[in-house]
């Protein structure tokens, strides 16, 4: 089968290599119908985070399983299914707890030794913890299927965000980090009952699909000029909450800076370049709270489907971008180069 995977630093490559195949009785086969490239697929394609040449890349798929061990009771050959972005067991004390993502025994796809989910199949560890079933009839409806594909990952870590930030209705919420998380976590904001929704960010076409998902306000400053905005327009206090969505250490102190006293900060970029860290002393003194990491997406998914079904909800604009396989290699480089927001593949 084809796959992509990454040689080096901006080298992603379209190989073939060897048929995913059901190794273990809890395994499924599916066949990819959707997939994308993360934001977080980045870091490695810059070279900032260490891949084994060769390695597979990829974690936000759906598809039709093609074939199931014999173990496997939910699913069957012909279901269409999405795959949140940690396979997880599903019976472990952490995933009754729901956290999936610090299941002993899940991973993620494209780590040394599975596969990526930017291929033409994946063999998909412990498919009954993992997988959540969706309607067959969306398979036919482009918009619903790429709806869908939000829920793998970008849709349900905008709503882990969100409840960090301690979102409730009529609250006052800045999201930090224009990309497909932060715009989802507007959404998500928005699904949650927040009163008024500050997005961060400076480019148009990205604050257009804020304002589209629910925000009221967009300030495109940064920096001391970012925080004097955001106190501008609530009254000198900061936020309740805000949603962080870069990972890097000034989007965190501006978040931090933004949020008003007693407030909750949900943090959900992927960290790097934070070598200094944040100033406890300041949280402390101001009772902030800093809750987020890693989001349990399969968690939220059983949640969120019905409505992005009934589309109540439609994160589907974040994809801007499509391209077959072939085209992978350069929807890395779009992305990369901030021409593309969210890049759609159809293997």
């Amino acid at each position: 089968m084809r796959a992509t995977v990454i040689h080096a630093a901006h080298d992603i490559r379209v190989e073939e290599v060897p048929d995913a195949t059901v190794q273990q009785p809890t395994d499924v086969v599916l066949r990819v119908l959707r997939a994308c490239i993360c934001g977080s697929d980045l870091w490695a394609y810059r070279g900032e985070s260490a891949r084994q040449p060769g390695q597979r890349i990829g974690h936000e798929f759906l598809g039709v399983v093609e074939e199931a061990g014999s173990e496997v009771a939910g699913f069957s050959a012909g279901d269409l299914v999405v795959a949140p972005f940690v396979w997880s067991d599903g019976t472990c004390a952490y995933c009754a707890e729901g956290l999936t993502t610090s299941c002993p025994r899940g991973g993620f796809w494209g780590s040394v030794g599975s596969d990526g989910g930017q291929g033409e199949a994946v063999r998909v560890p412990f498919a009954d913890g993992t997988l959540v079933k969706l309607p067959a009839a969306a398979a036919s409806d482009d918009r619903l299927l790429t709806a869908l594909l939000a829920l793998s990952d970008v849709l349900g870590t905008g709503h882990h965000a969100a409840l960090g930030a301690g979102v409730k209705p009529g609250s006052t919420v800045a999201v930090v980090g224009d990309g497909a998380v932060g715009l989802c976590g507007v959404m998500a904001a928005k699904r949650l009952g927040a009163e008024r929704i500050i997005a961060l960010g400076r480019h148009r076409t990205r604050t257009d699909i804020a304002r589209a998902f629910g925000a009221t306000d967009v300030v495109a400053e940064r920096g001391e000029a970012a925080l004097a905005a955001v106190r501008e327009l609530t009254r000198g206090e900061g936020t309740h909450g805000v949603i962080e969505a870069v990972g890097t250490e000034q989007s965190m102190r501006t978040a931090i800076d933004i949020v008003r006293d007693g407030g909750s900060v949900g943090y959900v970029g992927v960290p790097h370049g934070s070598g200094t860290g944040i100033d406890l002393d300041a949280m402390f003194d101001r009772n902030i709270t800093l809750r987020g990491g890693v989001a349990p997406v399969r968690t939220y998914i059983p949640e969120l489907l019905p409505d992005v079904l009934d589309g109540t909800i439609d994160p589907s604009p974040v994809f801007d971008l499509s391209v077959g396989l072939d085209g992978v290699p350069g929807g890395y480089k779009a992305m990369d180069e901030r021409t593309a927001l969210k890049v759609l593949i159809k293997p």
